[in-house]
């Protein structure tokens, strides 16, 4: 069986525990999602299974190698696809197989992966959280970097620096969520806590690989 299932991120809301206490948690429209591609440790030396996200309206266009990939799987277009790997006990899994909402149970811990905002052009402060100089008026070092290189040796600033520039979309994985509710009818996943990505955007829940004990 597949432990793993693409969505879409609807927005965070928030329940009630059986002690009354509220939970945060993330809604995502998870699934259904049909095995598209198979690779195997044989063929190509390791075990995953390409997942294609089924959605209604299906694109209307679609690339001729594409097209070709999905004629192969005998499976309709769509717009999200990606690889999970398997295990040795998930052999069984083939093309066409079906993967819903059900893989996953309450109280299982999950990661969550997807891409973050984008915050486009940012200062070192609020893309690397640096601390600051003093507030007070004279200080003269309010949102300065600080030193970026000796000017003797090397005489330049060195690769790798933290400094100012594009800050967000980038693929972020947040780990260790535990699924709060599974409603198989409307193929939704509710999680416990946030999930990265705006309203809409596109995520992969996996099987927490190292889940707290």
């Amino acid at each position: 069986m597949v432990k793993a299932i693409l969505g879409k991120k609807l927005g965070m809301s928030q329940v009630f525990g059986e002690n009354g206490d509220v939970v945060p948690v993330t809604v995502l429209k998870a699934g259904p999602c049909v095995v598209i591609q198979r690779k195997t440790a044989q063929k190509d030396g390791y075990e995953s299974a390409q997942l294609g996200l089924v959605e209604l309206p299906p694109p209307k266009r679609v690339s001729k190698p594409m097209e070709g990939h999905f004629k192969k799987g005998e499976a309709n277009p769509v717009r999200f696809l990606r690889e999970v790997r398997l295990g040795a006990a998930d052999a069984e899994v083939k093309v066409g197989d079906k993967v819903l909402v059900e893989v996953f149970a309450v109280n299982d811990i999950v990661d969550v992966t997807g891409i973050s905002k984008g915050r486009g052009f940012a200062g070192f402060h609020k893309r690397h959280h640096f601390g600051g100089g003093g507030a007070a008026h004279g200080s003269m070092f309010h949102r300065a970097p600080g030193s970026i290189g000796a000017s003797a040796f090397p005489s330049r600033v060195l690769p790798g620096m933290r400094a100012a520039g594009h800050m967000g979309h980038a693929q972020v994985t947040v780990r260790n969520l535990r699924v709060v509710q599974v409603l198989p009818d409307d193929h939704t996943l509710l999680v416990e806590g946030a999930v990265p990505g705006p309203k809409g955007g596109y995520v992969v829940v996996r099987q927490a690989k190292a889940p707290h004990k």
